[in-house]
């Protein structure tokens, strides 16, 4: 019986996959004219490529598979999550920027003004399998808000909302603490919309002071100080891919 042929993808997307660049920052490796395939130049990104079976080199420099990182960091507000920013502001790789690792891509995101519980790392693989809407994987958040929910307010949360034509809802919604004028809340979600928390929140009246992650699945921020990073433990990337 003949065998199957190696499958073959786009040539950024097997950069990629070797955890040596984004996918957008391959396809702009191979624009430039930096990529070669079997010696030849290639501008195509898209170009049919195996990644055992071709030998692919940027700047004349052989590719091989980088080192997998995985790493988990305390995101302090105001910061982007974005390699670069158009208006100069302050991104996660500033903090990053002296630490010696290999490129990382963020696994999902934080908005500006969110914090907390980061993950990156250099494997699409297993950051698409920790972001896949099917997965359900729980994202717990400490949220602070301007006044007091009620128990109906909470009910609402879990019962869904409907707001700009999505039906937002939280897995889990409970109060932790409260004052005089706002409450601190635990929210869980095992989904995740655009500024789902804000606008969920909005949507019942109240304004989001504060948001902060601090578990994704099973891995929690724990005492890690803010704007800090560590790499996670291989227990810990196992525990998250199950």
């Amino acid at each position: 019986m003949p065998r199957s042929p190696t499958p073959r993808h786009g040539l950024a997307r097997v950069l990629s996959k070797a955890g040596i660049c984004s996918r957008s920052q391959g396809e702009k490796l191979v624009h430039e004219g930096r990529v070669s395939v079997d010696g030849r130049i290639v501008r195509d990104p898209e170009y049919p490529t195996n990644a055992t079976g071709h030998r692919l080199a940027i700047d004349g420099v052989a590719v091989q598979a980088a080192e997998r990182v995985y790493v988990a960091m305390n995101k302090p507000r105001g910061l982007i999550v974005s390699a670069s920013d158009e208006k100069g502001r302050s991104t996660i790789y500033d903090s990053l920027a002296e630490a010696g690792l290999p490129w990382l891509g963020p696994v999902g995101r934080l908005d500006k003004a969110s914090e907390g519980l980061l993950l990156l790392c250099n494997d699409p693989e297993w950051a698409a399998r920790i972001t896949a809407p099917e997965t359900h994987l729980e994202k717990t958040y400490h949220v602070q808000v301007a006044g007091l929910p009620t128990g109906a307010d909470l009910e609402a949360m879990t019962t869904g909302v409907e707001e700009g034509g999505d039906l937002l809802k939280a897995r889990h919604a409970a109060v932790l603490r409260s004052g005089d004028k706002n409450a601190w809340l635990e929210v869980v979600l095992d989904e995740g919309r655009n500024r789902h928390i804000r606008r969920l929140l909005s949507a019942l009246g109240f304004d989001v002071l504060r948001l902060l992650r601090v578990a994704i699945g099973p891995l929690v921020l724990g005492d890690l100080p803010k704007g800090q990073w560590r790499r996670l433990s291989n227990e810990e990337v196992s525990a998250l891919r199950r």
